[in-house]
């Protein structure tokens, strides 16, 4: 009986994955949290290993649907968890050190590397609340999850070929004197305004609490940016703009239309100014012709008056004995 209501309720959880895919996948730019944005990504990388299963150890590029998520590049990596504690690993940006700490690994993980881009990453910006900041650099995340049918999580549900169980995220930190994972943003696109000269990024961490952890770069070759992590997470480079909005991308276009929008209102007042000065002349014709129009009508009544006493004058001679 307890198996029959696993097998129901993994079939209920598949079809709400399933459900919430599909309702995202026509309501993508809505996606406002980061966290919704993270499990979306697992699901989708989790699909195609399904699919098409990864090779332990190889870097596998993730394809996400190119009409709702434009922009982000994931890639994932299959370990066996004694293997990465013993060797390490590096994906793109990220470089585990040998000897890390995981929570709740038994045998197998997936390592998911995401790049959000410029566009994306604005759905940890606005999450965030990083006011007083700009990023500028993509944020880059680093998640580790379960993989393989042979981890004895209490937690997951019972799986088989037609019910696949809902993969955890395990926790990945560095040990006492170990090295720190680290993160290297040397070779990735500035986006938003380009820092002015001298200034220093800031590293950015994105906890799961909500709140952001700021820190200095840990390489001092200005030609190199790296940053330290503390674990898996999310992370990214910021300067202090207290002025400065987001912007995804430095857009040449949009300094066109402030100018073009300055242009239009010097252009508007000048407009204004010559109307009024035209409706000034206008209404001091009105009133010179109106003015005029007086005196003509105040003549034309004199000389009525004139011919009239004139024509009296000229009855009375001719009556005169």
């Amino acid at each position: 009986m307890s198996i029959s209501v696993g097998k129901m309720s993994s079939h209920f959880l598949s079809l709400t994955l399933q459900l919430l895919i599909s309702f995202v996948s026509t309501k993508s730019q809505s996606i406002k949290s980061s966290h919704l944005l993270d499990l979306l990504i697992r699901d989708y990388t989790f699909q195609s290993y399904r699919h098409k299963p990864f090779k332990t150890g190889k870097v596998n590029p993730v394809r996400l649907p190119p009409a709702n998520f434009t922009g982000i590049t994931v890639d994932a990596v299959r370990f066996r968890c004694g293997s990465l504690r013993r060797y390490g690993a590096t994906v793109a940006e990220f470089r585990v050190p040998p000897g890390p700490a995981f929570q709740r690994c038994s045998k197998r993980l997936m390592l998911i590397r995401q790049d959000l881009g410029p566009n994306w990453s604005k759905v940890y910006y606005d999450d965030y609340e990083l006011s007083g900041y700009a990023l500028v650099s993509p944020v880059l995340g680093l998640l580790a999850y379960n993989a393989g049918d042979d981890d004895d999580d209490n937690n997951s549900t019972t799986s088989d070929n037609h019910n696949p169980r809902v993969p955890f995220e395990i926790g990945i930190t560095r040990t006492g004197h170990e090295e720190p994972i680290t993160v290297d943003f040397t070779d990735t696109a500035v986006i938003g305004r380009p820092p002015s000269r001298g200034t220093v990024p800031l590293c950015a961490s994105f906890g799961r609490d909500g709140e952001v952890t700021m820190a200095e770069m840990a390489s001092r070759d200005d030609r190199r940016r790296v940053c330290v992590a503390g674990g898996t997470g999310h992370f990214g480079l910021v300067v202090e703009a207290p002025t400065m909005p987001w912007k995804g991308k430095y857009d040449r276009d949009e300094k066109k239309k402030v100018v073009s929008r300055g242009k239009m209102v010097i252009g508007g007042s000048f407009g204004v100014a010559l109307g009024a000065f035209l409706m000034g002349l206008l209404v001091v014709a009105v009133m010179v012709k109106a003015k005029n129009r007086a005196r003509m009508a105040e003549e034309l009544v004199r000389k009525a008056y004139e011919e009239e006493a004139l024509q009296v004058s000229m009855a009375g001679l001719h009556t005169t004995p």
